[in-house]
């Protein structure tokens, strides 16, 4: 047996329960020739009459009284998961994956977050860290968090923090017996916490300006690391000078524990940036985090 139009059912309920097919043609906004041609072949199909017919009114017969009774449960279940539904499309749920360094997610991301995630407990987010450069989109990632200079030009990119500058530090127990650098060159005399850049595999050059001029240094040490938090605290114990950002050890330099050395030379590079394909735009969960991460300036 071929399988029941649900028109047709929802259309001889809408007939059933007004009594009238010119009441029930206006009420589904079809025309009342077509709503009766569509009961006629409900009843052809299934061999019954549902419906009788005269000139004033419509009553339904007992089949029909049978299958309306049984229709109108299930029908109004049906339209209430579909109104359920449809409210589910505009809250914000669902997961969205990140990819981000570690001074990232403690500067910019995790502050901004916290509050969201407490507000839209549906969302879940997951934060993967990682210095490297990912393929967000073959690797599954809905957006990566990375210095704007970085950013690929097919990339919608969306500031979510100041401009930042990295900052040469070391232990006042380590300076007690050398001089401090007064010129980034000098940097190649001193014991230095190195960086291994995870793209490249290679070492991380320190980068200084000063007057428009640009300088490279690649420095020596007993330490490589490729997180940030490792360096301060390497550089905290005396195991030589550390170049990390400054956000990040300011408390340190404030209290003594650090000392800065080669202000003067330590540029400020592009913040950090959100970015992400066009396709993700449009879902309410991720413009959710969008909209929280968002860099608005103090100016």
């Amino acid at each position: 047996m071929a399988r029941t139009d649900l028109n047709q059912l929802t259309w001889f309920q809408a007939v059933a329960e007004e009594r009238s097919f010119t009441r029930a043609a206006a009420k589904l906004g079809v025309a009342q020739s077509t709503l009766s041609h569509t009961i006629k072949q409900l009843e052809a199909r299934i061999g019954i009459r549902l419906l009788a017919r005269t000139t004033r009114n419509v009553a339904t017969t007992e089949a029909g009284e049978r299958l309306l009774q049984t229709l109108a449960p299930r029908i109004a279940e049906i339209e209430e998961e579909i109104a359920a539904l449809t409210a589910l499309r505009d809250k914000p749920s669902g997961s969205i994956r990140l990819t981000l360094s570690d001074h990232a997610l403690e500067s910019v991301v995790w502050p901004k977050l916290k509050p969201v995630l407490r507000a839209y407990p549906d969302i879940s987010v997951e934060l993967l860290l990682d210095s490297s450069f990912r393929n967000i989109v073959e690797e599954g990632y809905d957006a990566g968090v990375r210095l704007g200079e970085s950013v690929e030009q097919d990339m919608i990119a969306v500031r979510i923090g100041p401009d930042w500058r990295l900052v040469a530090v070391a232990s006042p127990g380590y300076f007690a017996t050398r001089e401090k650098p007064r010129h980034p060159r000098e940097l190649v005399g001193h014991v230095c916490i190195n960086t291994r850049q995870e793209t490249s595999g290679g070492l991380y050059a320190w980068e200084f300006e000063k007057d428009g001029k640009e300088l490279r240094v690649r420095v020596e040490g007993q330490l490589v690391f490729n997180n940030s938090y490792a360096m301060i605290d390497a550089a905290m114990s005396g195991y030589g000078i550390a170049y990390v950002p400054e956000s990040i050890v300011e408390r340190h330099i404030a209290s003594g524990a650090l000392v800065q050395i080669l202000d003067d030379w330590s540029p400020f590079f592009d913040g950090y940036f959100l970015y992400y394909p066009s396709r993700r735009q449009n879902l309410p969960a991720f413009q959710v985090i969008v909209d929280a991460l968002r860099h608005r300036s103090q100016a």
